[in-house]
């Protein structure tokens, strides 16, 4: 491999797409990050050393052929570089934007390690997905052939939607219902646009439709239409509902007026950006303007609704977290950006009552020291005598994770296997429920986790489900 075409790490440092200033992106919900010019992605994509054992590929959760694109990005074969992504990625442009990489790809790449800084692997993934999307490099789906067998899927989230385009590629009948007027699941009503523009994914949800994927949506299965229906109507099924169900804290003034749920936030700011209307939005009831918001968490919703917060014109934010910085669970890259946008992160703290009267008016805060390591290994949060305080917040937002819904319950199937935490049971690599012909991916099945996990669970499934299909079919034949 010529040198004047990769293994420019030595001599180009590592640079980032321009990013917006913090006064200007907290105006609106547009993405912070510029893109790229060619150049720019030749030169980054030039910084990959092409080692023997690419670790970004096998910490990536999907094995995209990083290196690969990356090489083709320097070399300026743009279009080959896309369909060397998207062999592997159902939703690279999706990936480039919200996969933590930090902590995936770009976290293990071998130059980072050797103190050289990683190479901007989702930056540049990113770039080459929408550069071919503003040169019809991405194509219709158009099934060689029609199948008559037909799957429905419930969920119209990454797994769901991964699955829905393989499957719909092989020619597979295929509805999608979900419970929402729009689909895409957490990457339409859960992520803020200011890192996930709307449109990118209703890109995709398009494409899907225009390829012959059917979705049901405003479709609550269990009060719509039953399980059992759904079940009788396609020769196989596949949950991937998510985890929406949010974990709650108690205490004292938890019922309080102005103590609100996460997800309940995200999804009416990201309704309003889509000129829906919303009542509780317009009522104050989910609207930090003019607030002094206090968000309880340390993972990415948390960054999330911080973040949100900022651009809707809160008086201040605060996050509070029980451990310290570096065991926050959220991506160090939001956490920065936060900072930047004027979110004050209160670290060792944790909430233990909510003050006021009809409405919350503070928030009673335990200060916080790491002691021992817990039974995951990390220094288990221990609370110092006297350390407690109040801090003022006239809108309380809880951050704190999500479980999955009893649906063996919802939907009246009490034969669906689930485990001791309420996630369905599933083959990890067939994704084949208890249930003959039922699958289940993604959250619902690995609790709370990342889109990406999603969508590699989605192809798995989609190939399962496939293989089962040609099965039945060569058996019919032999008869």
């Amino acid at each position: 491999m010529a040198k004047e075409t990769m293994l420019k790490f030595t001599d180009v440092p590592r640079l980032m797409p321009e990013k917006r200033t913090a006064t200007d992106r907290t105006e609106d919900f547009g993405e912070i990050y510029r893109e790229f010019a060619e150049a720019k992605a030749a030169e980054q994509a030039s910084r990959c050393s092409q080692c023997g054992v690419p670790f970004c590929q096998s910490h990536c959760p999907l094995h995209n052929n990083i290196p690969d694109w990356l090489k083709l990005t320097a070399e300026g074969r743009l279009q080959e570089a896309y369909e060397v992504s998207q062999a592997t990625n159902t939703f690279p442009e999706i990936c480039g934007r919200i996969c933590p990489q930090d902590r995936l790809c770009e976290g293990n790449c071998v130059i980072e390690q050797s103190g050289h800084g990683t190479v901007t692997i989702g930056s540049v993934e990113k770039y080459i997905t929408d550069t071919a999307w503003e040169n019809g490099w991405v194509k219709a789906i158009k099934p060689p052939s029609e199948r008559a067998e037909s799957v429905g899927i419930i969920g119209a989230g990454p797994g769901g939607l991964a699955a829905a385009d393989m499957l719909r590629r092989a020619g597979v009948q295929v509805t999608v219902y979900d419970r929402y007027d729009r689909a895409g699941g957490l990457m339409v009503y859960g992520i803020p646009g200011f890192k996930l523009e709307k449109d990118v994914t209703e890109r995709r949800n398009r494409q899907l439709e225009d390829g012959g994927v059917e979705f049901e949506l405003n479709c609550n299965v269990g009060e719509d239409i039953s399980f059992n229906e759904i079940r009788e109507k396609h020769d196989a099924v596949l949950i991937a509902t998510g985890v929406y169900k949010s974990r709650d804290m108690g205490g004292p003034g938890a019922g309080l007026d102005g103590i609100v749920r996460a997800i309940d936030y995200l999804t009416a700011s990201n309704k309003v950006n889509f000129g829906d209307s919303v009542p509780e939005f317009e009522s104050g009831e989910l609207n930090a303007e003019g607030r002094d918001v206090v968000v309880i968490g340390g993972g990415d919703t948390t960054m999330d609704c911080v973040r949100t917060a900022i651009r809707q014109g809160a008086n201040s934010v605060k996050c509070l977290y029980r451990r310290d910085r570096a065991n926050m669970p959220g991506s160090a890259r939001e956490v920065e950006n936060a900072i930047e946008e004027g979110v004050e992160f209160v670290w060792l703290s944790l909430p233990t009552a909510f003050h006021g009267e009809g409405s919350v008016s503070g928030v009673q805060v335990q200060q916080m020291r790491l002691g021992a390591p817990d039974a995951t290994g990390r220094q288990a949060p221990e609370p110092i005598e006297g350390g407690d305080y109040v801090t003022d917040a006239d809108m309380v937002i809880k951050a704190l994770g999500f479980e999955p819904e009893d649906l063996p319950t919802l939907w009246g199937e009490p034969d669906l296997e689930v485990t001791r935490w309420g996630t369905i049971k599933a083959d990890f690599r067939t994704h084949a429920t208890n249930m003959d012909g039922v699958y289940a991916v993604g959250d619902i099945v690995r609790g709370a986790s990342l889109v990406v996990w999603a969508i590699r669970d989605g192809r798995e499934a989609a190939e399962a489900i496939l293989e089962r299909f040609n099965t039945a079919a060569a058996t019919i034949a032999a008869e």
